[in-house]
C-alpha cells in the first residue's frame, strides 16, 4: 500500500462559473490558473503521483509550456492515472477536502464524486469529497482563494 498527499490553491477572481472536480458550478467567481484551474483535480492528480513516487503535476504539465494553457485538468488527471497504473499501482480510495467560503458545495458533492469516478474509471464509493469554509478568515474566508487537498491510497496490482 502507498499513500500520497496532494494540495493546490488558486486565486479567485470575478466572473463564473467555478470549475471544480471536473464540473462547472454556478458562481460569481472563477479560479485563475494556467490550465482550467480546477483546484480539486490538481490535488487528486498530485496525490496519485505522490503515492506512486512519480514527478508532480508541475513537472508533468509545466505552466511554461503553452500546450498546457487552458488545458482540461481531467485530461491531466487521466494521463497521471495512466502513469500510476503503468508502475503497477491502482487506486484503493481518495479522500478529498475543498476549502471555499462560497459557493456552498454540498449540493454538488455527488456530481463531483461521479465526475471524478468517470475520469478515473473507478467506483464512486472509492471517492470521498468534503467541503469546508474559511469561517470568514484568511484568503479562503475572504473569497480570495480556493484550496483543495486529497489523500490517495494505492495498492500494488502485482
Amino acid at each position: 500500500m502507498r499513500i500520497g498527499l496532494g494540495e493546490d490553491t488558486h486565486r479567485l477572481t470575478d466572473g463564473g462559473p467555478l470549475r471544480l472536480g471536473g464540473i462547472d458550478i454556478p458562481h460569481d467567481k472563477h479560479a485563475v490558473g494556467h490550465s482550467d484551474a480546477d483546484v480539486l483535480l490538481h490535488a487528486v492528480t498530485d496525490a496519485l503521483l505522490g503515492a506512486a513516487g512519480l514527478p508532480d503535476i508541475g513537472q508533468l504539465f509545466p505552466n511554461t509550456d503553452e500546450a498546457n494553457r487552458d488545458r482540461d485538468s481531467a485530461e491531466m488527471l487521466q494521463l497521471a492515472h495512466r502513469n500510476v497504473n503503468q508502475v503497477g499501482l491502482q487506486i484503493v480510495n481518495l479522500d478529498c477536502v475543498v476549502a471555499a467560503q462560497q459557493p456552498k458545495l454540498a449540493p454538488h458533492k455527488e456530481d463531483i464524486r461521479q465526475r471524478i469516478a468517470d475520469i478515473l474509471a473507478i467506483a464512486t464509493d472509492q471517492i470521498n469529497v468534503k467541503a469546508k469554509t474559511g469561517e470568514g478568515v484568511g484568503p479562503v474566508g475572504e473569497q480570495q482563494a480556493i484550496e483543495a487537498r486529497c489523500v490517495a491510497l494505492l495498492e500494488n496490482t502485482s
